[in-house]
């Protein structure tokens, strides 16, 4: 309960209405009523305690609050305005700051997704360029092999070819008869 409920004011109704002129000229008096009794009740011998009418007191200080000026119950009423709409502000901050945390979360997280897939794309490049040259490599030499072959067997020929030109060109062109003839014996040999 707060100071001004116990002076029997009602928040629950809405704002204030206006404080009448007289209220705290009202107030004022009752207070300097308390103040005289007080200064001029009796003193208790041998103490710097004094004697006063509760009752009286009790009245005067109960009659205060409902002659209060309606600006104090304002005052109140605007005080608890302000403390609900400063919780409520403090709610929806603290809302926009875990929406804000988990948007950050999840972006955090989508960078990491992207930093992986760039990474392992990186890998899968890496690891794809590598295949290539070695089957680049690969396919050189097995050319090359076959190239050689090639070669080995043009050699051949082409020796062949220089051989069977060489005797024809030392041979005689007509054989007599019952010999053969320089060119059966070159196409009869197993160089070919």
């Amino acid at each position: 309960m707060t100071d001004f409920e116990d002076f029997g004011f009602d928040y629950e109704e809405g704002a204030p209405e206006a404080a009448t002129p007289h209220a705290a000229a009202d107030v004022e008096t009752i207070l300097h009523r308390v103040a005289d009794l007080v200064g001029n009740a009796r003193p208790m011998p041998l103490s710097a305690s004094v004697m006063i009418n509760r009752d009286e007191v009790l009245e005067l200080v109960e009659e205060a609050p409902s002659r209060l000026p309606e600006e104090l119950r304002a005052a109140r009423w605007l005080l608890r305005e302000r403390e609900e709409f400063l919780a409520k502000v403090q709610r929806e901050g603290d809302d926009i700051l875990e929406a804000a945390r988990v948007r950050v979360e999840r972006m955090v997280q989508r960078t990491e997704v992207v930093r992986s897939a760039e990474h392992r794309a990186r890998e899968i490049l890496d690891d794809a360029e590598a295949e290539s040259r070695r089957l680049r490599h690969e396919a050189e030499d097995f050319c090359d092999q076959k190239l050689a072959q090639f070669e080995i067997v043009l050699d051949r020929t082409l020796r062949t070819v220089q051989a069977g030109r060489s005797r024809l060109q030392t041979a005689p062109l007509v054989a007599p008869e019952g010999e053969a003839s320089p060119t059966a014996d070159f196409f009869d040999q197993d160089d070919l």
